[in-house]
């Protein structure tokens, strides 16, 4: 008979109960992370695209009208040099970084070409990755290991995932 009462209930009230009391227990574990976000909008005059790694965030930043990636160490709040990434001829469409920041991948527009590419952080070199059919890389998202990757693909106006195994 203890659980009486909410068998006696309207489902529908149980239910709501219950949702309140989810959200009323969640409420403390959110919180805004006030420095670094004080540092992400004094550093750029916008944001888009964010990516997490364990230490690391990804993102499209604009300075001066002109967009770039880059990588921010969440620790020291600080962002990383990308050497060899960013070019004045090229815009970024798309970025994800693995989990220990040591591979960011890409999309983005260069001479009316759209390039699927991986940077590796550690010696500063960019691999153009190629797709098993031909189409236009949109959005990737790159796994923790940085082993695996999720690209989104236009192909004859129908949208595709493609998932390209990467090299150690």
């Amino acid at each position: 008979m203890k659980y009486g009462l909410l068998r006696d209930l309207p489902s529908w009230l149980a239910t709501l109960l219950l949702c309140f009391g989810l959200v009323a227990c969640g409420r403390e574990g959110l919180r805004p992370l006030q420095g670094i976000n004080r540092s992400l909008l004094q550093s750029a005059s916008s944001r888009r695209q964010p990516a997490l790694g364990k230490r690391w965030l990804a993102t499209l930043a604009n300075q001066q009208g002109k967009e770039r990636i880059e990588l921010i160490d969440l620790r020291n709040r600080r962002p990383v040099l990308l050497p060899g990434l960013n070019r004045p001829d090229a815009q970024p469409i798309s970025v994800s970084v693995s989990a220990n920041g040591k591979r960011l991948a890409l999309v983005r527009q260069r001479d009316d070409q759209t390039e699927l590419l991986l940077y590796h952080r550690s010696m500063g070199t960019v691999h153009r990755l190629e797709l098993s059919a031909k189409g236009i890389p949109r959005h990737v998202i790159l796994d923790g290991e940085g082993r695996l990757l999720a690209v989104q693909v236009s192909r004859d106006g129908r949208w595709d995932v493609d998932l390209i195994r990467l090299p150690s």
